[in-house]
């Protein structure tokens, strides 16, 4: 049987860019050494840290608990050493299960084929022993394993996660181009917002779409566990998972939330269709009450007194809208930065830093992040309630 007290390099994934931010939340949770990477973040732990890193983590993608490091020059190699390993202790005889991989500078170029090879080691190893296997497909309602090979190096592990944690599971209504909630979380992240969230300070979420920025922004307030809101995860698949452990974190999670939050999470949209969306996605993430929302444009949005950050998620032009008809709107935020937002932190998130010109103010800081594959900036601009103002950038 599997021993999830049994420790091993943990790999948290994530896009590039985020992790710094992923690196703090996992020192927050705990994790005296960290190792940020390319697209992820590695720590040392057991599957049981497994569990609650999938329930707590936002930033992350996939929580990935490590099998074996191996060399493996070509297919043949790779299947040898995977069959090696005692699946038996980790997969149901009569269960499910699903591989994914990836694979460069190899001698095998096709992903899948990486992967069938390692579904074949394990299959065979199964019918060696038993005279049967278990079943193998693309569903991740078994258990998840995933190949990582670069030249003659491969990593196996075990895939905690399943469905990738960015699929909260609130996101019922996702109205039209929305955030992805582990991106909209750096960039709450990235703006400070759980330490102003402490003190009182406002968040004000104009153009809010289906919510996605509000939500993340209340559920840190309330110090929500996104994990929360999923009944699924892939560790519940692997042999040794204790309900009764995973329901004890559950509790110490409902139990760390906090019932009030001190300052206003506002939200607006001009679309109600929008706005219908959000309080329904709001409802279903548990922070319905925690976020006042109101159709009306981004311009009446209310702003109320004292320290907040305002953050703006607007077209760019490449998806949606003409860039055009963009510009406008971009000096109309300056606008409205200027004229009703003193006091204030503002940030704006787009891939398109020629229409960032247009909003007329010069920027404190810069972070890049990628949405998809597009390279975009969340802009910051310090917003004097006096009348001092900065030069345009």
């Amino acid at each position: 049987m599997t021993k999830f007290t049994d420790t091993a390099p943990i790999l948290v994934t994530c896009p590039r860019d985020m992790p710094e931010y992923l690196a703090g939340e996992l020192s927050a949770l705990g994790f005296a050494r960290t190792i940020p990477l390319d697209a992820g973040v590695e720590v040392h732990g057991s599957l049981n840290d497994c569990m609650r890193l999938n329930l707590w983590v936002r930033t992350g993608h996939r929580v990935l608990f490590e099998l074996k490091r191996f060399r493996a020059f070509d297919a043949d190699e790779l299947y040898r050493e995977v069959k090696g390993i005692q699946w038996e202790e980790y997969i149901p005889a009569d269960g499910y299960f699903r591989v994914d991989a990836s694979v460069r500078d190899t001698t095998v170029n096709d992903a899948r084929f990486a992967g069938l090879r390692v579904k074949d080691a394990v299959a065979d190893r199964f019918t060696e022993l038993t005279g049967s296997r278990p079943d193998s497909g693309p569903n991740t309602t078994g258990v998840c394993l995933f190949l990582h090979w670069r030249e003659n190096k491969a990593t196996l592990y075990l895939d905690t996660t399943g469905e990738p944690l960015p699929r909260r599971g609130y996101r019922k209504r996702p109205h039209k181009a929305p955030m992805q909630e582990t991106l909209a979380a750096a960039c709450i992240l990235a703006a400070d917002w759980p330490r102003l969230a402490g003190e009182g300070g406002h968040f004000i979420a104009p153009m809010c779409g289906s919510g996605t920025l509000p939500i993340e922004a209340a559920l840190m307030a309330m110090n929500g566990a996104p994990g929360l809101l999923r009944d699924e995860f892939a560790f519940m698949r692997v042999i040794g998972y204790d309900p009764e452990a995973w329901d004890d974190l559950l509790g110490q999670a409902e139990d760390a939330e906090v019932p009030e939050i001190k300052g206003k999470i506002i939200a607006t949209d001009h679309d109600p269709e929008a706005i219908e969306a959000a309080r329904d996605n709001a409802r279903l993430a548990g922070v319905g009450d925690f976020i006042e929302f109101q159709v009306c444009d981004f311009t009446q949005t209310e702003v109320p007194e004292g320290p907040g950050i305002v953050m703006l998620n607007p077209e760019y032009g490449i998806r949606l809208g003409e860039i055009e008809s963009l510009k406008a709107v971009y000096k109309g935020i300056g606008d409205f930065f200027k004229q009703s937002c003193g006091g204030k932190t503002g940030f704006i998130f787009t891939g398109n830093m020629d229409l960032a010109k247009c909003v007329g103010l010069r920027t404190k800081r810069r972070r890049v992040f990628w949405n998809a594959k597009i390279e975009c900036r969340l802009l910051e601009y310090e917003l004097y309630a006096g009348t001092k103002k900065g030069g345009a950038e």
